[in-house]
């Protein structure tokens, strides 16, 4: 430090007289008391800004079919609604996942990029659409969850009539954290790529593979994970399940550090989050933040099937995840 720098420290010392005078000078020194903020820094239990919400597809289609009327493929690069939590701002749907609902009308050309994020899709509705994901051409059928692993590139397309719209699941909000996410625009509106088969691919899960193996495990309620083949979460980030829940039936209440985006694949009813109960339909979104109590329950006329995308991967790997009832001695570490 210099003799000017220590001179100006002292000074201001000096101009110590009691415990607000302390709190300005330290303002002067770009320092703050952490004895001011223990209790919002050290909560005594999780504390997310997101609240519970639903986003019902029946009022926020027409928007963005008219989107795909009003705004060009040219214009949008990538027409989407974000699904935006009320008490946040883009791009959170939860604190942690980002979810949208994303359009692509006949002949166009969602054009190729590639990026650090990772993403889960959710085929909602639509034939005849397509994405090419580094070089492997794969056709969009409704249920299907098809993976963009990062860094690879990707474009989208639609043949035929009709729009084709699904639900994107990216882990955008951690690069508000880790300002370190990339973008790069290939030279041509497409990347090159072949067409391959979704049963072998795999960055493919079918619906009517999962449904079938929903349907086959005993149980009013079940769920079944996408892995990867070698039987890991599909990232390291995000990771994705699917459940049916037999009709008049409840799922048991779940409350953990995880954060989830819930679409309804078919059937209707509610869900219990926190103190809210969110009544829902096919097609609906909802949100269910960090360390809220959740439970579903399906009306008496059908089966339900949801589509649950969550961030359990990451909070597992940076041992943060933890569920309700569990001791806590077992997350010690040496």
């Amino acid at each position: 430090m210099s003799t000017t720098e220590t001179t100006t420290a002292l000074q201001l010392a000096g101009e110590i007289q009691d415990e607000q005078s302390l709190f300005e000078t330290a303002e002067k020194l770009h320092t703050k008391p952490l004895w001011k903020q223990m209790s919002r820094l050290n909560p005594a239990l999780p504390n997310p800004t997101a609240i519970p919400h639903i986003w019902r597809y029946d009022q926020i289609r027409p928007s963005l079919i008219r989107a795909g009327e009003l705004v060009s493929e040219d214009r949008a690069e990538r027409r989407v609604l974000m699904l935006v939590n009320p008490a946040r701002d883009a791009p959170y749907t939860t604190d942690t996942i980002y979810a949208g609902l994303q359009l692509v009308m006949p002949n166009e050309v969602a054009k190729a990029h590639r990026h650090t994020a990772f993403a889960m899709r959710f085929i909602i509705e639509g034939q005849g659409g397509f994405t090419a994901v580094h070089g492997r051409r794969i056709k969009m059928q409704r249920g299907d969850v098809i993976l963009t692993p990062t860094w690879n590139w990707h474009d989208h397309g639609k043949d035929g009539n009709g729009p084709m719209i699904w639900l994107d699941n990216l882990d955008l909000p951690n690069f508000r954290h880790f300002p370190v996410h990339f973008v790069e625009h290939f030279s041509q509106a497409r990347y090159p790529a072949e067409d391959v088969d979704s049963d072998e691919s795999p960055i493919v899960f079918p619906w009517s593979k999962m449904q079938k193996t929903l349907d086959e495990k005993p149980g009013d309620w079940t769920s079944e994970d996408y892995v990867k083949p070698d039987g890991r979460p599909v990232s390291k980030i995000l990771g994705g399940l699917a459940e049916r829940l037999n009709a008049g039936c409840s799922s048991p209440v779940v409350q953990e550090t995880a954060s989830s985006i819930y679409h309804v694949v078919s059937g209707s009813g509610y869900s219990s989050i926190g103190d809210e109960k969110i009544q829902w339909k096919k097609g609906d979104t909802f949100c269910v933040p960090s360390w809220y109590a959740y439970s579903h329950h399906a009306d008496s006329e059908e089966s339900v099937y949801l589509y649950r995308s969550h961030d359990k991967p990451m909070l597992s790997a940076l041992g943060f995840y933890r569920v309700a009832g569990v001791d806590v001695e077992t997350f010690v570490s040496d």
